[in-house]
């Protein structure tokens, strides 16, 4: 697969032990001619595999100092569960020293590590030639964005994106780009086209999983409700009907703003009018590691600090070093504030899922609230091959919780659900 220089000018063939399916040739083809590459493939088609030999390929052709790749997958074990024994596999020929602590590769200068992006923090600062982000449809939109897009930057690196489907989100939308944009190419590989597994086992896969989730591994289909989500089917029928489009606001409309407040975790807020029976999402901000000025900032710069600024319960925990409550300081910011009830998160996903009919989402600016209340579902037990009846945490959460609070905020309010009183003493 590539030749190994020695100071003596020994030259020493390598053969890598990796013959590519003709899908993974073309994953090749297109990394060779192109900087970014979006892959959208079905399961057990040899995606990862592909992924670790072009980056093994690129190491071993790179004559920059110190040539630096990764593997960033959605978790930490799922990097090491599914690809590294695939790495300590394809560089043997090559002598590499393995690290399995750090998760990483060295071979002649060159390094390949893998990461978990539930970790980020882990991936600042760093330089890398050329990065893969698997599964990238499971993974926070800003981890391209804010962290691995710079950090290709001074090396003019190059990005591989893979994966499988998970609803119409941030993939669907580098896979979209990547069909349009100069320097990027976009790659669909469906089961029922490469015909790379038995047609009588697609059948039978069919039959075992239902429609959606074989439509969604096997199909390659954006369009399918992501397994185990809350809102997944709600949404859709929302997108078939034209309810995420752009939207004017209307500031004679009555306007919530919805909170769900992080320390160390991320704050994310919702922006809502109400006009009828409708509901319309208007704008969404999510952000880490910010005080309340920031957001505080971000509302009148926006002008929604005018806005009914619904929180949780836990607004009115009094902080040791202050003594006061995070509520009492966004109400001396001049917001005007409203606790909603403490329900139970099962009670509050019941309060989005008749909230959601109504709902209308401006694009682009509620885009990433979007994505968020799409992803939102329970979390998988691998081990027992079943669904836990609580919502997995991860960067989907904040945003869904956010929105959880303004349906329990709004349906509060509804007078429409409430009994109605009748005064009957003076009826004979």
């Amino acid at each position: 697969m590539g030749e190994v220089e020695y100071a003596d000018d020994e030259v020493k063939r390598v053969v890598i032990p990796y013959k590519p399916r003709e899908p993974q040739l073309q994953i090749h083809e297109a990394m060779d001619k192109n900087r970014f590459v979006v892959v959208v493939a079905h399961r057990r088609m040899g995606k990862t595999v592909a992924a670790l030999n072009a980056l093994i390929k690129a190491a071993m052709e790179n004559d920059k100092p110190n040539p630096r790749y990764a593997i960033i997958s959605p978790t930490y074990s799922q990097s090491k569960r599914v690809a590294w024994d695939y790495l300590l596999e394809f560089v043997r020929p090559l002598d590499a020293t393995a690290n399995i602590a750090e998760l990483r590769v060295d071979f002649f200068g060159r390094r390949i590590q893998l990461y978990g992006s539930d970790n980020p923090d882990s991936l600042r600062g760093q330089y890398f030639d050329a990065v893969v982000l698997d599964e990238i449809g499971d993974q926070n939109p800003k981890i391209w964005n804010e962290i691995i897009r710079p950090a290709l930057a001074d090396r003019k690196g190059s990005c591989l994106f893979i994966g499988t489907p998970k609803g119409n989100n941030h993939f669907k939308d580098l896979f979209d780009r990547a069909g349009k944009e100069e320097g990027w190419a976009a790659l669909q590989f469906k089961a029922s086209e490469t015909k790379l597994i038995d047609l009588d086992e697609l059948w039978s896969a069919q039959k075992e999983m239902g429609d959606d989730k074989y439509n969604q591994e096997f199909e390659c289909s954006f369009s399918a409700a992501v397994e185990g989500s809350y809102y997944g089917k709600l949404l859709n029928e929302a997108e078939e009907k034209g309810r995420m489009c752009p939207i004017d606001r209307d500031d004679l409309c009555r306007t919530y703003v919805s909170w769900d407040l992080g320390i160390g975790d991320s704050t994310a807020l919702w922006v809502a009018q109400l006009t009828g029976q409708e509901v319309r999402l208007l704008d969404y901000v999510e952000n880490h590691g910010q005080g309340l000025d920031w957001y505080v900032n971000w509302l009148k710069d926006n002008k929604w600090h005018q806005a009914e600024q619904l929180l949780p319960h836990d607004v009115e925990v009094r902080e040791l070093g202050t003594g006061k409550s995070r509520l009492e300081v966004l109400r001396e910011s001049g917001l005007d504030v409203r606790v909603v009830p403490r329900l139970s998160v099962d009670d509050g996903i019941q309060a989005v899922r008749r909230l959601l009919p109504r709902c209308w989402f401006n694009i682009p600016q509620a885009k990433q609230g979007l994505d968020c209340l799409r992803n939102y579902r329970r979390e998988y037990n691998e081990k027992q091959n079943v669904f836990f009846a609580k919502p997995l945490h991860d960067w989907a959460s904040h945003g869904s919780d956010s929105f959880r609070y303004l349906a329990v905020g709004m349906e509060q309010e509804n007078t429409w659900s409430k009994p109605i009183t009748v005064k009957t003493s003076w009826i004979v």
